[in-house]
């Protein structure tokens, strides 16, 4: 396939309309209603490597940071399914620099791996200039280190159905086939409504645009109160992607969403099935264990100036709630399906304790 195979554009775009958390541009536009920019790499890694990347164990470098949501589902699918060995995983800071997002965590602020300063240079290697938002998730090849994908929609379905040669044993089904069909509509609804509904109040260039989405992200809420009045999880008994993709945006809610995005009316906390259902979420493994709260709260309030002039972090709110009881196991449970719970993480991706509510030992 072509380098740019979904480019249509030279023009840079604005950085928060990328598909991912994006490091570069402007974030609002007076005036005008969000729009995300949902073109990316369309290059996948395949099984059978149709387009020129093979499923390969020890070959590819999934970068990340544990403040977007995107990037957060691509870390709970990998854990889940248990492919840590398979996979490497590299964590940028929360914030950035005028290029990129940085390996600031990191020893001499590289990444270990690719050796990059960096993800601007993995995404140049590819394509030199790249004029658009340098996006997370992405999958580095570690062999010539440029980027082969960036489509956070499509990573974490092939994740699941691509890379099954490397599932831990256990590993559950997050995208059975008889349930497909109606998860894809479900995420679609998902991510312009809830995942993306979020961005369009937080990111809204007039009172118009701002009250028409957020009406709509409310509207949303509720309609998913209710579907969680009938089912322990969005699908039924048992985990699924759809889970996944909303897990990270509830978990952001309270602490940022609300308040930097202009999104309250209630606490996710306060509404009963939604409230539970995170909190259940939260306290099951591969999930709660993979959120980094301080992260969160420094990349939103720091990096976006336009609607955080002073770049003041909060110190709350106090999110041990989330650890509070739940009453999801009222209904017909089997979390893994026909699967089991992942093992701890691995200790070098240990959330550190200061960050979070958990108490995680690693492994």
């Amino acid at each position: 396939m072509s380098i740019m195979d979904a480019q249509q554009s030279q023009e840079p775009a604005n950085a928060a309309g990328q598909g991912g958390e994006s490091a570069q541009g402007r974030y609002v536009e007076p005036g005008k209603a969000f729009d995300r920019d949902m073109r990316y790499f369309a290059t996948r890694i395949t099984a059978d490597g149709r387009d020129g990347y093979p499923v390969e164990a020890g070959r590819y470098r999934l970068i990340v940071l544990h403040a977007c949501p995107w990037a957060n589902r691509a870390i709970i699918v990998r854990r889940l399914l248990g492919l840590e060995d398979a996979i490497s995983m590299g964590i940028a800071g929360p914030t950035h620099d005028a290029r990129s997002w940085t390996f600031d965590l990191d020893p001499a602020g590289r990444d270990p791996v690719l050796g990059i300063e960096r993800l601007q240079e993995a995404y140049f290697r590819r394509v030199p200039d790249y004029p658009r938002g340098i996006t997370v998730p992405a999958i580095v090849d570690t062999r010539d280190g440029a980027v082969v994908t960036n489509d956070f929609q499509r990573m974490t379905l092939d994740l699941s159905t691509e890379w099954t040669a490397f599932h831990r044993e256990g590993a559950p089904d997050l995208y059975p086939q008889a349930q497909r069909a109606e998860i894809d509509d479900l995420n679609r609804w998902l991510l312009h409504h809830v995942n993306n509904g979020v961005y369009k109040a937080g990111f809204a260039g007039s009172q118009e645009a701002y009250e028409e989405a957020y009406a709509d992200l409310w509207k949303s809420l509720d309609i998913l109160e209710d579907r969680l009045s009938r089912s322990r999880y969005l699908m039924g008994p048992s985990i699924t992607e759809a889970d996944v993709r909303l897990f990270p945006t509830l978990v952001r809610f309270d602490p940022v969403y609300a308040g930097h995005f202009k999104c309250a009316r209630k606490p996710i906390a306060a509404m009963p099935n939604l409230g539970g259902y995170l909190r259940d979420l939260f306290q099951t493994p591969g999930f709660g264990d993979t959120v980094d709260l301080q992260h969160i709260k420094e990349h939103y309030y720091a990096v976006h100036r336009d609607i955080n002039p002073t770049g003041i972090v909060p110190v709350g709110p106090d999110m041990t709630s989330l650890l509070e009881a739940h009453d999801r196991d009222r209904f017909e449970t089997a979390t893994w399906g026909a699967g089991t719970a992942p093992e701890p993480p691995l200790r070098a991706e240990v959330v550190d304790p200061a960050h979070t509510p958990l108490h995680v030992t690693g492994r």
